[in-house]
C-alpha cells in the first residue's frame, strides 16, 4: 500500500483496499433482518470501546463528536471489530465523564444530536458493525430535573424517585466505592432538608428502584434508544440498584428480579440486542447476572469478568501462571446463551477491588510506583505504559485475552500502544485524544491547541509524533498491523467464541496452557509468561495421532504420541495450534 493511501486511511478513515462496487447500501430494515438472523452474535464478536469526546473532532471545536466517529467507521471496519461500545454521550454536566446524566434522551451538545446518533448507527450497520452504549441505571446527575423536582418539596411527585433519609446511619454495611473522594454514602441536601443516598460521587444521587415509576421510566429510556437502532447496552453499576438494611446493598434479589423484567422487554421486542452487565464482583456473584442457569439465561447475555484482568498482569510480572489458573478454576459455568466480556484496559482504572490486600499491595508496588498512578482501589494507566511499552508483553497479554472463553474488548488507542498522562486529574489520563497522524493535534482536531478538551500526548515515547495510526499503517511489522491480522485470525476460528475451556497443568509453572473445543475443532493455546525462553512438556496423550498445526504460519508440528509433548517457547512467546487428525491434514495439503 502506498504512503499516500495509508495517509488517506489515517485522515479520512478509508480502508487500505481498493474500493469495490458493492451496490447500494442496505436499508436499516435489511440490516436488522441480517442481524436478527444471528441472535448470538456477541459470542464471536470483537468489541471496541470509544470515548466519543476523544476519538475524532469533525466540526473543529476541540471535542470529538458523532460526525467524527461516523467518518472513521471505515478504519474500524478495516481493523475488524464487530461492535462499538460507546461511553455515555447523554446530556450531562460532565463532572464524571458523562456518567452523571442530566437527560437520558438527549445528546450532549458537544457530541451532536439524536439525529447524529441515528446516522452513526445506520452507517455502522451498513458496514455490519453493531453499536452498544453505556446506560447508567443506578443514578443520575444532581442536575437532572428529576432530582431537582425531588428535592424541591416533601410533597413533590418525584420525592420518592430518590432515596432520602433523616439520618445518615442507614445501610451502614454498604462499602464506600470512591474512597479517595467520598467519606460517606449519604450527603445532606439543604434544600430538601434530608440526606440522599449515593453509591458513587455525591453529585450522583441514586434512583429509588423500590418506586415502580422509576422502574418504568428506565424501561422507557431503553426503548427510546433501541427504537433508534442501538444494538444494546452496557448496564453501568447494576449491582447497586436496591438497598436493604442489614446487607451490603449489592447483588440483592430485587436487583435480579428487575433485570429479568428488563431482559423480557428486550427479548420480546428487540430479539437481537444484548445487555452487558458491569458488575465488579467475584465470579460466583457475577454469574447471577446471567440469570437462570438453564438455557440462555434470563438476565444479561454478557457480563465482564473483572477478576481475571488484574491476575493476568500479576502473572506476567511474577512470571507464573498460577493466578490465571486459580481465578478461572473459581469461575462457575454460565448458561449456553451467555458470554463473558474480557478486557485488558478500559476507560476506568485497573481495578483492584477483587484481589486480596496482599495482592493489591503487590500490584501497586509493581505497576504504580508513582502515587499519581493510583486512583481509588486501582491504577489509572493504559496498557502500553503498564507493560513498559514492551511489544512482546502487549502481544502476549492480547493473545491470552483472545484465547480465553469470552469476547474481547479493545480500548481505543491500545491497538497502537497509546500512552497516558498521569498528570491529568481523575481518569482523564487514559481518555486523551486519539492519535491519528503526526500532524497538529495528532490529526484529532483542526481546533487551536488551547481549545482541545484535553491535551494530546506529546512526550517522546508515547506522543502523537511517535505513536499514531498513519505511521503504523506504513509499517508492515507495526502493532496496528499485527492487531489487524490477529483479530482476523481469531474470527477464522469459531472455537474461541463458542468453545469450552479445558486447562492443562504443564510441567513448567511459567507456562499457561489450555484447550478450546467446539464441535470437531480442537485448539491448543500455550503461553510463556517468563522473560526468558522456556521448555514445557504437555500431556497430550489423549490426542495421540493428531498433528498440531500452528495457526499463524499454518506449520505442521510433529505428531502427538503417548510421551509428553515437548515445546520450547521464546521469551513472552506463545503458540496456538489446531490439533488435526492425519486425514484432515492430508486433505488440507
Amino acid at each position: 500500500m502506498s504512503a499516500s493511501r495509508t495517509a488517506e486511511l489515517a485522515t479520512t478513515g478509508q480502508p487500505d483496499t481498493e474500493p469495490t462496487d458493492a451496490g447500494p447500501a442496505p436499508s436499516p430494515a435489511q440490516t436488522r433482518q441480517w442481524f436478527e438472523a444471528e441472535p448470538l452474535w456477541f459470542k464471536r464478536a470483537v468489541f471496541y470501546e470509544i470515548h466519543i469526546r476523544g476519538f475524532y473532532d469533525a466540526d473543529g471545536d476541540g471535542s470529538g463528536d458523532f460526525r467524527g466517529l461516523t467518518e472513521k467507521l471505515d478504519y474500524l471496519q478495516w481493523l475488524g471489530i464487530d461492535c462499538i461500545w460507546l461511553l455515555p454521550f447523554y446530556r450531562s454536566p460532565l463532572r464524571d465523564g458523562g456518567y452523571d446524566i442530566s437527560d437520558f434522551t438527549e445528546v450532549h451538545p458537544d457530541y451532536g444530536t439524536v439525529e447524529d446518533v441515528r446516522q452513526l448507527i445506520d452507517a455502522a450497520h451498513a458496514r455490519r458493525i453493531r453499536v452498544i452504549a453505556d446506560l447508567v441505571m443506578n443514578h443520575t446527575s444532581s442536575e437532572h430535573p428529576w432530582f431537582q423536582e425531588s428535592r424541591s418539596s416533601p410533597e413533590s411527585p418525584k420525592r420518592d424517585w430518590y432515596v432520602w433519609s433523616d439520618t445518615d446511619d442507614r445501610y451502614s454495611d454498604a462499602r464506600i466505592i470512591f474512597v479517595d473522594t467520598e467519606s460517606s454514602n449519604w450527603t445532606w441536601d439543604p434544600v430538601a432538608g434530608q440526606y440522599y443516598w449515593h453509591r458513587f460521587f455525591s453529585h450522583q444521587p441514586d434512583l429509588n428502584y423500590d418506586n415502580p415509576e422509576v422502574q418504568d421510566a428506565m424501561l422507557g429510556v431503553l426503548r427510546f434508544w433501541l427504537d433508534l437502532g442501538l444494538d444494546g447496552f452496557r448496564l453501568d453499576a447494576v449491582p447497586y440498584l436496591f438497598e436493604r438494611e442489614g446487607t451490603n446493598c449489592e447483588n440483592l434479589p430485587e436487583t435480579h428480579e428487575y433485570l429479568k423484567r428488563v431482559r423480557r422487554e428486550v427479548d420480546e421486542n428487540y430479539p437481537d440486542r444484548v445487555l452487558l452487565a458491569e458488575a465488579n464482583q467475584w465470579p460466583a456473584d457475577v454469574v447471577q447476572y446471567f440469570g437462570d442457569g438453564d438455557g440462555d439465561g434470563d438476565e444479561c447475555q454478557m457480563a465482564f469478568h473483572f477478576p481475571v484482568m488484574p491476575r493476568m498482569f500479576m502473572s506476567v510480572r511474577r512470571e507464573e501462571a498460577a493466578p490465571i489458573y486459580e481465578i478461572l478454576d473459581h469461575t462457575p459455568t454460565i448458561p449456553d446463551g451467555c458470554q463473558w466480556g474480557l478486557f485488558l484496559r478500559n476507560h476506568d482504572e485497573l481495578t483492584l477491588e477483587m484481589v486480596t490486600d496482599e495482592e493489591r499491595d503487590y500490584m501497586y508496588a509493581e505497576y504504580a510506583k508513582d502515587p499519581r498512578m493510583k486512583l481509588n482501589l486501582g491504577i489509572r494507566r493504559r496498557l502500553a505504559p503498564l507493560l513498559d511499552n514492551g511489544r512482546d508483553e502487549i502481544e502476549l497479554m492480547t493473545a491470552i485475552m483472545f484465547s480465553l472463553p469470552g469476547s474481547p474488548v479493545l480500548y481505543y488507542g491500545d491497538e497502537i500502544a497509546m500512552g497516558d498522562n498521569v498528570f491529568l486529574g481523575d481518569r482523564d489520563g487514559v481518555r486523551t485524544p486519539m492519535q491519528w497522524t503526526g500532524d497538529r493535534n495528532g490529526g484529532f482536531s483542526r481546533a487551536d491547541f488551547a481549545q482541545l478538551y484535553l491535551p494530546p500526548l506529546m512526550d517522546p515515547v508515547y506522543g502523537f509524533q511517535a505513536v499514531n495510526i498513519e505511521a503504523q499503517l506504513r509499517t508492515a511489522t507495526s502493532l496496528l498491523r499485527w492487531m489487524h491480522q490477529f483479530i482476523a485470525l481469531r474470527k477464522e476460528h469459531p472455537v474461541f467464541g463458542l468453545g469450552t475451556y479445558e486447562p492443562i497443568q504443564p510441567s513448567n509453572p511459567r507456562v499457561f496452557a489450555h484447550l478450546r473445543r467446539f464441535e470437531d475443532d480442537l485448539v491448543l493455546c500455550v503461553h510463556n509468561l517468563a522473560r526468558s525462553a522456556q521448555a514445557v512438556e504437555l500431556d497430550l496423550s489423549a490426542y495421540e495421532g493428531r498433528y498440531p498445526v500452528e495457526v499463524f504460519g499454518r506449520s505442521r508440528f510433529p505428531g502427538i504420541g503417548q510421551l509428553p509433548y515437548l515445546l520450547t517457547l521464546a521469551p513472552r512467546g506463545f503458540f496456538w495450534f489446531v490439533l488435526v487428525e492425519p486425514d484432515e491434514e492430508d486433505a488440507d495439503d
